[in-house]
């Protein structure tokens, strides 16, 4: 049975399942769908929780399907939670979870819970997910993607007794707020929780949300990626001013541009082997926003853009170890501040980028 993240409270109140299965790569979304279930357990008698977290090639499954048959002494009721960080349970974690699926029919005593990153459509469509998914209730959990922001945040605000002034001003101040958290979820609740400590329930002027919010915002690496290949110029410059205020080492932003560039290539590349554009993604493991946006960007990309990008990126890579090239900035933020403009022109308008 899957559910979408909206639809689970909603199931909570109407009984439980014996096994839920969470997978997405949102940790706040993730945690707040987990601690959800948790609780509509413990209001059931659900008083014990075992929580074992897989890593390596040598977990010992046999606990986990052990635990599911036995009780302590001081509780009739427990929680399994069962943590799969690599979304990879391996062979034997793959019929052990076959297993554990078979189990839960009927057991009472016993809720199972486990918590996945995001899946790509193959792993999704596999023996053990499927299991899973058949015994229980599955729960895809999906990230707010950046134009959604303003109206999530909004939505939280009013959880807690308090909105932003009606009009325009109001839908500045959203995007003011979204602006300095970008995308980064956990951020957002915490200032979200620190303005229902500071003003009191009802309406927060554009000041008051400003006077809470500013200087606070923590820049996602990995964000940049999506404002890049959205050709979103003025939002790429932001976060990189963002990120080398905060001091984000110079060799991971250049890794994250310089893959974007590889993985466009890599993909051009399959297409022009004769590949069909969704196998040529998933080969490069390439899914959710970003597929999207792949799908936009390569129809207008050339060869030989993507030829000067890659020397481009080759240049800056030498420029952040501390090597100088003639006709670049010898300073590496902004040899990449030009590598991402490049890259986002790219993207954004079709322009060649010049790779030298």
């Amino acid at each position: 049975m899957q559910l979408a993240a909206t639809q689970l409270s909603a199931h909570l109140q109407k009984g439980l399942r014996p096994l839920y299965t969470l997978h997405g790569d949102e940790p706040l979304l993730q945690q707040e769908a987990a601690d959800a279930i948790r609780a509509a357990a413990r209001a059931q008698g659900y008083t014990e929780r075992t929580v074992y977290t897989v890593a390596g090639a040598h977990f010992d499954w046999s606990a986990v399907l052990a635990a599911g048959q036995s009780l302590s002494l001081f509780a009739d009721k427990q929680i399994v939670e069962v943590r799969i960080p690599s979304g990879k349970p391996g062979k034997d974690g793959s019929a052990a979870l076959q297993q554990l699926a078979d189990s839960v029919a009927g057991n009472d005593s016993t809720l199972t819970l486990v918590l996945l990153p995001r899946l790509d459509k193959q792993t999704r469509n596999g023996a053990w997910f499927t299991a899973l998914d058949g015994a229980g209730a599955t729960v895809q959990i999906d990230g707010i993607e950046r134009a959604a922001l303003p109206q999530w945040i909004a939505q939280r605000l009013a959880a807690q007794g308090q909105r932003v002034q009606p009009g325009d001003a109001g839908q500045r101040a959203l995007t003011f707020f979204a602006d300095r958290v970008e995308g980064n979820l956990l951020a957002a609740h915490q200032e979200i929780s620190k303005l229902a400590l500071l003003y009191p329930a009802g309406e927060l002027s554009q000041e008051q949300i400003e006077a809470a919010v500013l200087n606070v915002a923590r820049y996602d690496v990995f964000k940049l990626s999506e404002a890049v290949l959205g050709g979103q110029r003025a939002r790429v410059q932001r976060m990189l001013d963002g990120l080398h205020a905060e001091g984000e080492p110079e060799v991971l932003v250049h890794y994250t541009l310089a893959e974007d560039i590889r993985a466009l290539k890599r993909v051009k590349d399959a297409i022009a082997d004769g590949r069909p554009l969704p196998m040529a993604l998933r080969e490069q493991r390439i899914w959710g926003v970003r597929e999207r946006l792949f799908e936009r960007v390569l129809p207008r990309m050339t060869d030989v853009q993507l030829a000067n990008l890659l020397h481009a990126a080759h240049l800056v890579d030498g420029i952040v170890k501390g090597l100088k090239h003639p006709g670049w900035p010898h300073e590496p933020w902004q040899a990449l501040h030009r590598l991402a403009q490049s890259l986002c022109g790219a993207c954004g308008a079709g322009v060649a980028p010049r790779g030298r």
